[in-house]
């Protein structure tokens, strides 16, 4: 059984999350809040092992809250986005976000997330992603210091981070380069322990910054 908590500061969009995502046999909603600050305060009562959190509410928005979460819980945090909150994901991301969607994702595509971010796995929605290219692209421009490159990895490796960077999940990796998917993970694996990263989410943003 995963534990999920919802935060959110609109209580018909929580609660009906809470009432759909509730269906499913292996989830169990332990607790809802209304702002990042309410669910810091809350996470030794309701203990969530994933968290779908909205950005910008407020007392304390997302970008905030999932620093403190990650910092002292280190519980998976899924953002939920519109496309008006650009300027916020590269910050969720960094502050260690597990990934992000859309707000009106259908919920299937939720409940698919939570447990892939439950088992260790991290997630791009490739229409944001589209979109966070040119902010990400933006951003290292400004960043001095950090010398980043993909000449560790092999022209293979290179393939397949760019892939991730656009978005692409393993099955769609291994059906634009022809291999396998066991192949696909094996190689991520390598990857981010040559890079130092994460997740496939650090990689995206890393190799975004590589352009």
């Amino acid at each position: 059984m995963i534990k999920l908590m919802i935060v959110d500061d609109q209580k018909i969009f929580r609660e009906g999350l809470k009432m759909i995502l509730s269906q499913y046999e292996e989830i169990e909603v332990v607790g809802l809040c209304e702002n990042g600050d309410e669910a810091t305060k809350l996470l030794t009562v309701y203990q969530p092992d994933v968290i779908l959190m909205d950005i910008q509410m407020p007392v304390m928005n997302g970008v905030d809250a999932v620093k403190i979460i990650q910092e002292k819980f280190n519980v998976k945090v899924i953002m939920l986005t519109t496309f008006h909150d650009e300027s916020y994901i590269y910050d969720a991301i960094v502050n260690g976000a597990s990934g992000y969607l859309l707000k009106d994702t259908d919920v299937e595509v939720i409940y698919q997330a939570i447990l892939t971010v439950h088992s260790g796995g991290a997630l791009m929605d490739p229409s944001v992603t589209k979109i966070m290219m040119k902010q990400f692209q933006n951003i290292a421009k400004d960043q001095h210091g950090d010398v980043l490159d993909l000449n560790a990895l092999s022209e293979r490796e290179q393939e397949i981070a760019k892939c991730v960077a656009e978005g692409l999940n393993n099955k769609e990796i291994s059906e634009k380069l022809f291999l396998g998917e066991g192949t696909i993970k094996n190689h991520l694996t390598k990857i981010l322990m040559k890079l130092d990263l994460r997740d496939r989410t650090q990689l995206a943003i890393y190799v975004l910054k590589c352009k």
